[in-house]
């Protein structure tokens, strides 16, 4: 179902971003706490290292739902531009980087990094899209 309120869709989007990103800081630390300290063993393991994970998902989700749930086109592509930005930044250094590890070059850098470039990228994309076209890609 395509919002056509814009006010709605980034109310939407700033309460299931809020929601991923708490429960990825829960997961985080709960599942560090627990794993360390030797409290959990077995199946609760693999449970407890996924769970960041699809916290992070779920941001991800956030953010496809309000590409589509954004009906002004101007705001719609800012924040698609925004994405593209963060996904071609992530994968660029993604990339260079496994070249260079490939020939010990650098140290292993573990993969949940590539999110945290993706939103880096994400925060330079919207840096772009100010710079750019005078808008943050926000409705207000």
């Amino acid at each position: 179902m395509i919002c056509n309120d814009n006010g709605r869709a980034q109310k939407a989007y700033t309460k299931r971003m809020a929601v991923a990103m708490a429960a990825y800081l829960i997961t985080l630390f709960a599942g560090e706490a627990l794993i360390s300290r030797n409290l959990v063993s077995g199946p609760i393991i693999w449970l407890l290292a996924l769970l960041p994970g699809l916290s992070i998902i779920g941001a991800f989700y956030a953010i496809g739902k309000l590409i589509l749930e954004t009906s002004d086109e101007f705001i719609r592509m800012l924040i698609v531009r925004q994405t593209m930005i963060a996904t071609g930044f992530a994968l660029s250094v993604a990339t260079v980087w496994g070249f260079l590890e490939n020939y010990d070059l650098v140290v292993h850098v573990d993969a949940y990094w590539i999110a945290i470039l993706w939103f880096f990228g994400f925060f330079i994309g919207a840096i772009s899209n100010r710079i750019t076209y005078g808008a943050w890609g926000t409705i207000k």
